[in-house]
C-alpha cells in the first residue's frame, strides 16, 4: 500500500524491483533461519585496502565511544556513513563489516561505531549503553561537522541501533545541516512491544542469548568499576526486563523499566524527522512487530520511506542468488537508494 504523503510499502509477492525486489533464499522463508543464517555466512574481511583509523569520541564527561574510521582520500568532500549496531553487537558485527566494505568502495567515508561498553570498550565509560542514548550520536555528528568539516552525514542503524539513529534524527529535526539522511533496518522503535515479543516462549533462543551476554557484560563492568555495581541478584534474573529494571534503567536515569522502555522509543519523535529516511523491516521479524510501524508519525511524514517486506526475519534479508550481487539484499539496496537522495 502507499500512503498519501510518506511512502509505505507492504509487499507480499517478491517479483518486483528495487526496494521491493527481495526474494528469500531457498528454505529461508522460516523467520528463524532467515535471522540466524546470515550471521554465520562467510564475509569478506575488512583488509588493508580499507584504511582504518581508530578514534575515540567524548560524548559526555568520563565517557568515550570507540569508532573505526575508514576515510576516503579527501574525507571532507565525500559523503559519510555513521553505522550503529544492535543489542549486544559491536563494530565487528557481520552486517557492520559487510556494509562497510561495500560503502567504502562506493566512495563513502564509513565510521563503524561501538555503542558504550561494546566491542571491548567497557573501560571507556563507567556507564552502560541503552536504547535511548541518542545524545551520543548527536555529539559525534557535531564533532565531525565542526572538527572534520564533514557536510553530508548519514546515520545507519540496525535493530537497537536503528531506533537510536531514528531518535537522533527526530531530535535534531532541522538543527544540524550536516545530517543528510537516515537508514534504519529492523528498528525497535517501541521497546515496550519489542521486549514483550522477545520474551515470548517462541523466541527463547534469542532471549537466552541476549540475557546471557548482558549478564557477562555486567560481570566485566563490575570488575572494572567494583564500587559501582551490585551483582547479588544477577544470577537469579530470568528475563531482560528484570535485567533492565535492575541495571539499564537505573543507570540511564529512568524512573523504572517501564519509563525506560517508553521514553527510549524513537516513535515519539519520528514526526520531527526532516531528512530523507528509509526504514526496512519484515512482517515475519520474530521480535520487531510490524504493526507498530502503522503510525501517523510515519504515515504522514513525507521524509520517511517505509518498506515492510513479507520475509526477512530480524536484520536477515538473505536473498536468493542474483547476478553480480552477494546474498545480503539490504546492503545492495542501500547502495542504490543512498545516492539518489542528493
Amino acid at each position: 500500500m502507499e500512503s498519501a504523503q510518506g511512502m509505505t510499502f507492504v509487499y507480499d509477492e517478491p517479483d518486483m524491483t528495487s526496494l521491493d525486489g527481495f526474494i528469500p533464499a531457498l528454505l529461508l522463508r522460516n523467520p528463524h533461519l532467515m535471522t540466524l543464517v546470515p550471521r554465520y555466512w562467510p564475509r569478506e574481511a575488512i583488509g588493508p585496502s580499507l584504511p582504518q583509523v581508530i578514534r575515540r569520541f567524548t560524548t559526555e564527561p568520563g565517557t568515550q565511544l570507540q569508532g573505526f574510521c575508514h576515510w576516503q582520500s579527501h574525507p571532507d568532500s565525500s559523503r559519510t556513513l555513521i553505522m550503529l549496531h544492535g543489542l549486544e553487537g559491536s563494530a565487528e558485527s557481520h552486517y557492520m563489516r559487510g556494509m562497510t566494505v561495500k560503502a567504502y568502495r562506493a566512495g563513502f567515508n564509513v565510521i563503524r561505531m561501538n555503542q558504550r561498553t561494546c566491542g571491548g570498550s567497557d573501560h571507556l565509560t563507567p556507564t552502560l549503553y541503552n536504547s535511548g542514548l541518542s545524545s551520543d550520536y548527536r555529539a559525534i555528528m557535531e564533532e565531525l561537522r565542526v572538527r572534520d568539516r564533514l557536510s553530508q552525514i548519514w546515520l545507519v542503524g540496525y535493530s537497537m541501533g536503528g531506533n537510536l539513529v531514528l531518535k537522533a534524527a527526530g531530535e535534531i529535526g532541522q538543527s544540524d545541516p550536516a545530517l543528510a539522511g537516515v537508514v534504519a533496518v529492523s528498528p525497535n522503535i517501541d521497546p515496550t512491544q519489542c521486549v514483550a515479543a522477545l520474551e515470548q516462549p517462541r523466541n527463547w533462543l534469542y532471549h537466552r542469548h541476549f540475557l546471557s551476554s548482558l549478564k557477562a557484560r555486567m560481570r566485566r563492568k563490575a570488575a572494572l568499576f567494583p564500587d559501582t555495581w551490585d551483582l547479588a541478584a544477577l544470577g537469579s534474573m530470568k528475563t531482560i526486563t528484570q535485567f533492565d529494571e535492575a541495571y539499564t534503567a537505573r543507570d540511564g536515569g529512568y524512573r523504572d523499566v517501564a519509563d525506560y522502555y517508553d521514553r527510549a522509543g524513537a516513535r515519539h519523535v519520528l514526526h520531527h524527522i526532516a531528512v530523507p529516511t528509509l526504514i526496512i523491516t519484515a512482517q515475519d521479524d520474530p521480535f520487531i512487530p510490524a504493526s507498530m510501524f502503522d503510525t501517523p508519525a510515519i504515515r504522514y511524514n513525507p521524509n520517511i520511506t517505509l518498506a515492510i517486506l513479507r520475509y526477512g526475519g530480524h536484520c536477515g534479508f538473505f536473498q536468493r542468488r542474483r547476478p553480480q550481487e552477494d546474498r545480503f539484499w539490504v546492503e545492495n539496496r542501500l547502495l542504490e537508494w543512498l545516492p539518489r537522495q542528493g
